[in-house]
């Protein structure tokens, strides 16, 4: 798989989407879950497939981050998260963990 470069988050989301990584995730506790069928995911069930990082236009702060991940189980799925000053190191924490395969 080819990782493109966006322009936005919603456009990578929505291609994202169209790849195929349709489920959303989420932190919860110290485990992600997927918010289709309410399964929990470590980091050694997944893998990272695609990650992009965006500036906000207006406001430089407003930085955020989408991963593209794909669990053992077969689903796939994306995960959204702030970073910077205003990023959930719970999050960002579980993803360094988790395998990178582009």
């Amino acid at each position: 798989m080819e990782a493109k470069n966006y322009r936005t988050l919603s456009e990578a989301s929505k291609n994202l989407h169209q790849q195929g990584f349709a489920d959303r995730f989420e932190m919860e506790g110290k485990k992600l879950k997927n918010l289709e069928n309410e399964k929990y995911y470590n980091p050694e069930d997944m893998r990272i497939r695609e990650m992009h990082r965006f500036e906000g236009v207006s406001n430089p702060s407003d930085m955020s981050v989408i991963f593209a991940v794909e669990c053992d189980d077969g689903r796939k799925g994306t995960i959204i998260s702030s970073y910077g000053t205003y990023a959930n190191r719970d999050l960002l924490n579980f993803m360094d963990e988790v395998e990178r395969t582009f």
